[in-house]
C-alpha cells in the first residue's frame, strides 16, 4: 500500500494526528512517501500551502487540495483528514448564501456512504432524505455521546427530527443565525427543542457577524436574539479570501464565543436592558 503523508498548513481541532501528519513543516531527513497531500481548509492558508508544496516536492509527488482549493470534494474517509470521531455523511447545500463558499465548491446535496463517528460536519444535514437523515441517527445512536457540529437549519427541522434527537439526547447541537430571515425560523426551533426538553447549553447557535455594513450594536442585537430564541450564541466574524479581522470585532467575538463566559453575562443580569432592545 501506498504512503502518503499528508501536511496540513494550521493545527486545528479537527487535525488528525497519526504518524504520518505533518503541520506547516518542511520535510525531515527520515520523511519518505509515495506521495504527499497538502490539505487546505482556509483562502488564506493558499499562500502557505503553495511554499509547502515547493518544499515537498522533491520527497514525492505533492498535491494541494482541500476545501479552499475550491474544488469539488469526493467521499469522506475516516481519519484522513480530520481526526478520527469527526463523520460527513453529506456534501454540499440547496441555499445559495452569498457568504458561503459550500454550494459553490459542492453544488447542491449529495449524501456520501456513512462512517461511524461521534461528531457530524454535514454542510446540511437536514436537505438529505429522510431515510438518509434516519440512518445517520441510527448510526449516532451507537456512537454516543454524540454532536452535531455541522449545524441544523432551524427552517428545515420537524418534529420528527426533534423526536430522534431526543432520544440521542445530543451533547450539543449547532444551527445558524446568518440572514435576517433566520431569526422566525430560529425562534420556532427553540420552542420546539425546549418542548422535548433541551436545555440553553445543548443548543448553540453561530451568529455571523462583522460582514459589509454590519455593526457591533446590530451583532449584539443579534446575539440577545438568539438568547432569548433559546440558544447559547457562538459569534462568528466574516473574513474574506484574505482572512483579515477588524480588531474591534475580533474583541467583540471573544466576548461571546465561550460558554463559560457568556454564562456569566446573562446571570450577571446586563441581559434586561439588551433583551429588551432585541424583542422590539
Amino acid at each position: 500500500m501506498k504512503k502518503i503523508i499528508r501536511v496540513f498548513p494550521r493545527c486545528t481541532s479537527a487535525t488528525p494526528k497519526d504518524q504520518d501528519v505533518r503541520i506547516d513543516c518542511e520535510p525531515g531527513f527520515f520523511d519518505e512517501c509515495d506521495k504527499v497531500d497538502i490539505s487546505v481548509s482556509f483562502t488564506w492558508d493558499l499562500k502557505r500551502a503553495e511554499e509547502l508544496e515547493k518544499a515537498w516536492r522533491n520527497v514525492a509527488t505533492t498535491e494541494i487540495g482541500g476545501p479552499a482549493t475550491g474544488e469539488k470534494s469526493g467521499d469522506f474517509v475516516p481519519g484522513k483528514y480530520l481526526k478520527h470521531g469527526y463523520t460527513i455523511t453529506s456534501r454540499g447545500c440547496p441555499n445559495l448564501c452569498w457568504f458561503c463558499s459550500v454550494w459553490r465548491r459542492e453544488g447542491g446535496i449529495r449524501e456520501l456512504p456513512i462512517h461511524p463517528g461521534n461528531n457530524l460536519l454535514d454542510d446540511n444535514i437536514l436537505a438529505c432524505s429522510d431515510n438518509h437523515i434516519n440512518a445517520v441517527f441510527d448510526m449516532a445512536e451507537k456512537n454516543k455521546p454524540f454532536q452535531f457540529t455541522g449545524g441544523l437549519e432551524a427552517k428545515l427541522l420537524k418534529r420528527w427530527h426533534v423526536e430522534r434527537l431526543a432520544k440521542l439526547k445530543p451533547v450539543q447541537t449547532f444551527f445558524a443565525y446568518d440572514t435576517p430571515d433566520d431569526l422566525e425560523p430560529l425562534v420556532e426551533a427553540g420552542k420546539l427543542l425546549k418542548e422535548y426538553g433541551f436545555s440553553f447549553r445543548q443548543l448553540r447557535c453561530h451568529v455571523l457577524m462583522g460582514f459589509p455594513k454590519d455593526t457591533i450594536e446590530d451583532a449584539e442585537k443579534r446575539i440577545w436574539q438568539t438568547i432569548n430564541a433559546g440558544f447559547m450564541p457562538s459569534a462568528m466574524v466574516y473574513r474574506d479570501k484574505t482572512g483579515n479581522k477588524n480588531i474591534a470585532w475580533s474583541k467583540f467575538q471573544r466576548g461571546w464565543q465561550r460558554p463559560a463566559a457568556i454564562i456569566a453575562k446573562i446571570s450577571g443580569g446586563a441581559q434586561n436592558e439588551e433583551a429588551k432592545r432585541a424583542s422590539k
